[in-house]
């Protein structure tokens, strides 16, 4: 058996993190879902965890340091660049998805307003991201820190 996914989403909007919440909870309740509010959080959590997410879902527009910014800092990191990063945005312009994937992105999700459309892409979300996670686990040491030696 399978340890459930961990994901960690960065999103400004308190309602979005309300929402996301709730879709996780709903279909997959056995997950980790840790919610931050800003670039700075995200990084702090990275690098005082001892265990990483599975998958980081960001959000672009936040105050501060953007999710452009952030995205371009975790690919930087030896620590953090293989982890996978889906950015979660309302826009749907060409210019910020074609950012997104020349800053190494791993997919793009256009956020929608309506919850019921939000909790199917959060469902098909969910499905691959688990059966990747799945099809992707290798035999291999642990390290201290919980991660698969590769």
């Amino acid at each position: 058996m399978s340890v459930p996914c961990r994901y960690l989403l960065v999103d400004d909007n308190p309602t979005d993190l309300l929402l996301a919440q709730e879709a996780f909870e709903e279909l997959q309740p056995d997950c980790t879902l840790t919610c931050v509010q800003s670039g700075e959080e995200a990084l702090n959590f990275l690098h005082s965890t001892p265990t990483l997410p599975d998958v980081i879902l960001l959000d672009i527009n936040m105050p501060g340091m953007s999710g452009f910014q952030l995205l371009g800092l975790l690919k930087q990191e030896p620590k953090l660049r293989r982890i996978p990063v889906v950015m979660l945005s309302t826009s749907a312009a060409a210019k910020d998805i074609s950012e997104a994937y020349s800053l190494h992105a791993s997919s793009y999700m256009v956020k929608s307003s309506a919850f019921d459309t939000f909790l199917r892409q959060i469902d098909a979300f969910l499905k691959y991201w688990q059966a990747n996670r799945v099809c992707n686990e290798t035999p291999g040491e642990i390290t201290p820190e919980g991660h698969r030696e590769l």
